[in-house]
C-alpha cells in the first residue's frame, strides 16, 4: 500500500516518539517531543493524531502487525501444519518488536480503562491479521471463535514475554508451545464431543446459526471481514 502524506506524516512522529516512549511512555510529554523532532507542524500533527500520543500507540501497534505480514510472505507456510504456522507467526511478531519497553508502555496504557476497548480492538487485529496471513477461509462463526481463541494466547503471550529474562526468550516459546497445545487439544475435545449423539443434539443451535456469514452477525463485535467478491 503506497503511503498517503498523512501516513507519512504520522510515521515521521512515530519514529521520533520512539526514543521517548521508554523514558515518559506514550504520554503528551512524548508527543510534544515527537513534534519538536520531526518537524512536523504542531497543528498538523494534532489533526492527524487527535488523541495525541494514544494515536502513536495505536500506530506502532499496527506497524507491527503490518511488518509480521509482510515477513510472513518469505515463509513456506504451506509446509506448515496449523499450529506451526500460528506459532511461529505469533513469535514473528515479538521478534519484530524494535524495544520490548515500548510495547509495555503500550500494555499500560491500553490497561487504562479510557483505552481498554481501543486495546482490544488492537489485539483482534492482530489476531485477525495472523489468520489472514496464514491463509483462514472460514466464513461463519468459526471466523469468530478462531479470533477470539488467537487473541487471548497472543495477549497471555505477550504479559509472559515481557517478563521474561530468559536467554533468546526460550522461556516464552514454551509458553507459548503450551497454549497451543491447550487450544488444540481443547478442539480436538471438542471435535469428539460434538461426534457424540449428545453433542450432536446440543450442537444443532450452532449449526444452525453457522450459516450467518460474518457480515450478518451483530455489528458491534470487534473486528471486521470484507466478503470475497462474486
Amino acid at each position: 500500500m503506497t503511503d498517503t502524506p498523512t501516513t507519512d506524516l504520522k510515521s515521521r512522529l512515530l519514529d521520533a516518539a520512539e526514543m521517548h516512549v521508554p523514558f515518559d511512555g506514550w504520554s503528551e510529554a512524548t508527543f510534544t517531543a515527537a513534534i519538536a523532532d520531526s518537524g512536523v507542524d504542531a497543528t498538523v500533527a494534532r489533526a492527524i493524531c487527535p488523541r495525541g500520543a494514544v494515536d502513536l500507540a495505536v500506530a506502532f501497534h499496527k506497524r507491527g502487525d503490518s511488518q509480521m505480514v509482510e515477513a510472513l510472505t518469505d515463509v513456506a507456510l504451506a509446509e506448515m501444519k496449523i499450529r506451526e504456522k500460528i506459532t511461529h507467526a505469533v513469535r514473528l511478531r515479538l521478534e519484530l518488536c524494535p524495544d520490548r519497553e515500548l510495547v509495555r508502555r503500550g500494555s499500560t496504557l491500553f490497561a487504562l480503562p479510557q483505552h481498554a476497548a481501543t486495546g482490544a480492538q488492537l489485539i483482534w487485529g492482530t489476531a485477525d491479521a495472523i489468520w489472514n496471513a496464514i491463509g483462514d477461509s472460514s466464513r461463519d462463526l468459526n471466523w469468530y471463535t478462531k479470533r477470539a481463541t488467537l487473541s487471548a494466547v497472543y495477549s497471555a503471550t505477550v504479559l509472559y514475554w515481557l517478563g521474561d529474562d530468559s536467554e533468546g526468550n526460550t522461556a516464552t516459546w514454551a509458553f507459548l508451545d503450551r497454549r497451543i497445545e491447550n487450544v488444540m487439544q481443547f478442539e480436538k475435545t471438542k471435535a469428539q464431543f460434538n461426534k457424540s449423539p449428545l453433542g450432536k443434539l446440543m450442537n444443532a443451535p450452532l449449526v444452525a446459526m453457522s450459516k450467518f456469514r460474518a457480515p450478518d452477525l451483530p455489528k458491534n463485535m470487534p473486528g471486521s471481514w470484507t466478503p470475497p467478491s462474486r
